[in-house]
């Protein structure tokens, strides 16, 4: 399932605005709202048809002797950022625990004070995230946090790995709701439309 399909149908249909940028670009956006910055310079897609389509992309010239050519990538203004981490104390500091951090940290520190929040698989008391992890893992602290929430299988039916996998057959039916309104209605009735607790038990007996 290679694209989310929901947002396939929106994006075809011209229902949403789109920015053009690759991962690298994407990147460094979150990097300068990280960091306060109004811009990056990169060479990423220099020479790429992101220049022609996507106008947020500026070029600009190095201040020092070379006088290189670069581009200047904006800071990504977000609202807020929603992150959901393996552990976490009740002070906001998470460690993730699978191969990825999937930027959690850029996305939370490019988000403004009061709108930075995480979700968490289990939240443990401070002197026992150690245990739970490498302290290498422990990469989001509270300074970027300013809520918590403890929500077991909270990223479900993508992964949070260790803890759980991507739920394959529980995405293809999910897939298969964006066939047809009655089929989104039917799925939503399902599966969103009801309590936390049961929408657990039913995953669980799956």
């Amino acid at each position: 399932i290679p694209l989310e399909p929901f947002f396939r149908l929106a994006r075809e249909r011209g229902e949403v605005a789109v920015t053009e940028l690759d991962e690298g670009l994407l990147n460094l956006g979150l990097r300068a709202a990280g960091m306060r910055m109004p811009f990056l310079p990169t060479r990423v897609g220099l020479g790429s048809d992101l220049v022609r389509d996507n106008p947020m992309l500026r070029p600009v010239s190095s201040p020092f002797d070379d006088g290189e050519s670069l581009l200047a990538m904006p800071a990504f203004q977000l609202d807020a950022a929603i992150c959901h981490l393996n552990r976490s104390d009740a002070r906001g500091n998470a460690m993730f625990l699978g191969p990825d951090l999937y930027w959690d940290d850029l996305m939370l520190q490019a988000a403004p004070t009061g709108g930075r929040f995480i979700s968490t698989e289990r939240v443990v008391p401070t002197d026992e995230l150690a245990s739970e992890g490498c302290l290498h893992q422990l990469r989001i602290s509270r300074m970027m946090v300013d809520g918590v929430v403890e929500a077991p299988g909270g990223a479900h039916f993508t992964s949070c790995a260790p803890d759980y996998g991507r739920d394959e057959a529980f995405q293809a039916e999910y897939a298969k709701s964006a066939a047809s309104p009655e089929a989104w209605e039917a799925f939503r009735t399902s599966w969103i439309d009801i309590p936390e607790a049961d929408y657990r038990r039913k995953v669980a007996a799956r």
